[in-house]
């Protein structure tokens, strides 16, 4: 027989026995035997060649059955559903009518797979100052026949027992199934490289056949170290510090300990902990701050230091003091410096342009474009944003000077008013004053000065000709433009004639039109006008009059009698300066109203003369 069979909880089992005898199924009987855990033999099976039986009353007695009759020399006993309690030693016994009696044995073995084994590390930290061993974790494994082996590694290192630095323990509970739980619990003495250590437990069991292994999931711990090395630095800004930044410091320890605390300090005085923010900081901020980790179950600490620079512009001073006078035609000099802690450019500006790169500003043969606000500018290269400025308002000391009007000669319309500009610069600034060339004082409309100079405006109603006068004055002399206007009239005249018959002893002219008369050259030139047009009309009613060209002719009357009476044509003029109708002779004399002729109508005129109106 087999030293063993092997099996999983729930396999069948098959128990061979093989034997050899010479006396036949006849002479043969087969007896299975069971050795109790009280180490007696229970018989199970009895068989010989009238009979086979199973016994009753064993944990047997339903689950097994023989196969085979002895004739080839071997039995096999089949167990089913085989139990944790099945795993028993089993004998086989044969007795022969001649040869006498024999028996074999084997054992049969019962596994279980166990459950997937778990692993729980401490959820606090351990610390390297602990004098005894701390504890890791715990690894179980459940249900497991026979009992499972716990292995504990650190980082595929197996761990084992040692004094006072390694200690595993385990228990073993069986469980109301028959089946067995393995926990293992790990215990060390921690140092710092144990914080980045891997813990695991690998779990070795029996199989039919052989071993198998399974691993629980790595974990890790928190170790608790002092530090050996404290860090302080300046987070931001990054690179030079000016004054105004806002400095953000940091400190750190290479230790990991919830009783150590972190300290910032300057000289004697403590600013904050793990990290400080200084705001607006000034040079006076400048010097060596130190990082202290301190435990507070040991009371040793350890430092760091760094050093906080910060640069400093102060600001820009301009000599001479502002403001400063100079001559026309002579020099000034100024300068403009602002002590840093880094190297330092200097540029002169005025009016936003560029005049000097350098801290000196020349100004050589002052002249009244020299005159303004000069603004020096500081800067720092090293450091972005980092600059100061001064100004200085220069005065050119001398006459006044009026900036020349580009056209002095003006040409304004009659009763228009007209703005007169004057600029004049000069130092000490001057008074500006207006008159006309007929000693008339005009009243100045508005003055302002500005950087240019004082502007002057003065408004003048235009009726005539004028010649004005701008003066500039002060204690260093005088200067004055002139302004000539010429009063313009511009004129439109409109004439309609309708008709004009003219008799021997009155002369009539009809005419209808507005006249717009702006001078006596227009009024004389539009009266030569009219006296030819009414001198071509006459010419040709006559001509046609005589050849019997005009309808009613009975009725006519000599039209060439007392031609006496030609300085008696008028024409009606009207004026934009009056409503008054002035009717002028031909010689432009102005007819007195009483004796001036009623226009009228054509038909009117007809009428008188006797000449029909229609043909």
């Amino acid at each position: 027989m087999e030293d063993r069979v092997e099996v999983f909880r729930g396999d069948t089992a098959r128990l061979t026995c093989m034997f050899k005898s010479d006396d036949g199924i006849g002479g043969i009987t087969i007896i299975w035997f069971c050795v109790t855990r009280s180490d007696e033999r229970q018989k199970i099976y009895f068989q010989d060649s009238t009979m086979k039986i199973v016994d009753r009353g064993t944990q047997f007695t339903d689950r097994i059955s023989v196969n085979g009759t002895g004739a080839n020399g071997e039995v096999v006993l089949t167990i089913n559903d085989v139990r944790l309690a099945d795993e028993l030693e089993f004998i086989c016994f044969i007795k022969s009518l001649t040869v006498g009696s024999a028996e074999g044995r084997t054992k049969l073995r019962v596994f279980e797979t166990p459950n997937r084994p778990t692993i729980e590390a401490v959820q606090t930290g351990v610390s390297v100052n602990q004098q005894s061993l701390s504890k890791i974790g715990v690894c179980e494994v459940k249900n497991g026949f026979p009992k499972p082996n716990i292995t504990w590694y650190r980082d595929n290192t197996p761990l084992r027992d040692v004094q006072d630095e390694v200690k595993v323990v385990p228990s073993i509970t069986s469980e109301s199934s028959g089946l067995f739980s393995v926990k293992s619990e790990l215990s060390l003495k921690v140092t710092k490289e144990d914080k980045d250590a891997e813990f695991y437990c690998e779990v070795n069991y029996l199989v039919p056949g052989g071993t198998r292994m399974t691993e629980t999931d790595r974990i890790n711990i928190t170790v608790y170290y002092p530090p050996t090395a404290v860090n302080v630095w300046v987070q931001s800004p990054v690179g030079k510090i000016k004054e105004g930044d806002s400095i953000e410091l940091h400190c750190h320890g290479n230790g990991n300990t919830p009783s150590s605390e972190l300290t910032i300090s300057k000289g004697d005085h403590t600013l904050e902990a793990n990290m400080l923010v200084l705001h607006n900081v000034t040079r006076l901020n400048s010097g060596n701050y130190r990082c202290t980790s301190l435990d507070m179950d040991t009371f040793e600490g350890i430092s760091g230091n760094t050093t906080v620079f910060v640069h400093y512009l102060n600001h820009a001073v301009v000599i001479p003091e502002d403001p400063v006078q100079v001559a026309q035609g002579q020099e000034l000099m100024a300068t403009c410096n602002a002590l840093s802690s880094l190297q330092t450019n200097t540029a002169w500006f005025k009016d936003g342009e560029l005049v000097s790169r350098s801290h000196t500003l020349i100004l050589r043969d002052a002249t009244y474009d020299s005159a303004g606000t000069y603004v020096c500018v500081v800067t720092v290269p090293e450091i972005e944003g980092m600059e100061t400025s001064g100004t200085l308002h220069v005065d050119v000391w001398g006459p006044p000077e009026i900036t020349r009007p580009d056209d002095t000669e003006i040409e304004a319309s009659f009763e228009s008013s007209v703005d007169l500009r004057c600029l004049a610069r000069g130092f000490p600034s001057p008074n500006i004053t207006w008159n006309t060339s007929d000693g008339k004082v005009l009243k100045t409309t508005s003055e302002k000065e500005t950087e240019a100079g004082v502007q002057s405006v003065v408004s003048v109603y235009v009726t005539s000709d004028i010649t004005a006068f701008c003066n500039a004055s002060s204690e260093n002399g005088t200067d004055s433009v002139t302004f000539n206007i010429k009063a313009t009239i511009h004129t439109t005249t409109q004439v309609t004639t309708t008709q004009a018959i003219a008799t021997s002893s009155t002369s009539l002219s009809s005419a209808t039109g507005k006249t717009r008369v702006k001078g006596s050259g227009v009024i004389i030139a539009v009266i030569i006008i009219c006296i030819l047009l009414l001198a071509i009309l006459g010419s040709v009613l006559y001509f046609l009059y005589k050849k019997g060209k005009i309808c009613g002719r009975s009725g006519k009357q000599d039209l060439t009698k007392d031609n006496s009476n030609k300085d008696n044509i008028v024409v009606e003029m009207k004026s934009d300066n009056t409503e008054e109708a002035i009717l002028l002779g031909v010689n432009g004399e102005k007819i007195p109203p009483g004796d001036q002729v009623d226009t009228q109508s054509p038909t009117e005129l007809a009428a008188d003369l006797n000449v029909p109106s229609t043909c």
